[in-house]
């Protein structure tokens, strides 16, 4: 599949789901190249922002807002075999997504989330909620994190890991996700995670986010 955005620059994605100006706003400072999924580029026009991109099957896109793009940003993606959030980011080819409006909604659409972050490890994406953010945890993680700062990983399929500077060790666990599970696990401190396979998801408090993006720029790809 053929990517229609092609960047150096880090990518703000941002859904259909509820997400404020400032929560797009704060997303932008660290990834400054703005798309929205389908939906989405009506909350990003509210915000006073045009999206580079708008990508989907346009099922959620009000006519107006659609009218309000130029043409050559509207990418319709007709097929219903795959998420608006699958479409853009497997036609995203970027260091990062940092991903807004995709937490607070339904809960199905958070699951099918993380189902596409699983299926697709080559692109790093970072899903922000209002309270905490998640990624496809990398080959290696390295941060530094305040002590007994919450360290919530959840497996996608079965998977063996490392770490050190965690309250419960990984190492030596068989994750599954209808078995072994480490959620509301904690920091020591400096926290290093390696999982084997591309299966584990890292959840971290919003708060974590500044050390969280500065250790991916060292974190090796899958």
């Amino acid at each position: 599949m053929s990517a229609l955005i092609r960047t150096q620059s880090a990518v703000t994605l941002v859904g259909g789901g509820p997400v404020a100006p400032e929560e797009i706003a704060a997303a932008l400072s660290h990834a400054p190249v703005l798309v929205a999924a389908d939906g989405g580029a009506g909350a990003a026009l509210e915000a006073g922002h045009m999206p580079l991109a708008v990508i989907g099957d346009f099922d959620s896109l009000d006519a107006g807002v659609h009218a309000a793009i130029p043409a050559d940003r509207l990418h319709h993606v007709a097929e219903q075999d795959s998420t608006d959030f699958h479409k853009c980011l497997a036609r995203i080819e970027a260091p990062l997504v940092l991903a807004v409006g995709f937490a607070a909604g339904r809960m199905d659409h958070l699951l099918a989330v993380f189902n596409v972050m699983a299926r697709l490890p080559k692109r790093r994406a970072l899903v922000i909620g209002p309270e905490d953010v998640c990624l496809l945890a990398p080959p290696r993680l390295a941060l530094d994190l305040d002590p007994g700062t919450p360290v919530s990983l959840f497996p996608m399929g079965r998977v063996t890991a490392e770490s050190r500077g965690l309250h419960w060790p990984l190492d030596g666990l068989a994750f599954a996700p209808d078995g072994q599970s480490a959620t509301s696990n904690r920091a020591l401190g400096h926290v290093m995670i390696a999982p084997h396979a591309p299966k584990l998801l890292l959840m971290l408090p919003l708060t974590a986010l500044p050390p969280l993006l500065d250790a991916l720029e060292d974190a090796p790809g899958w």
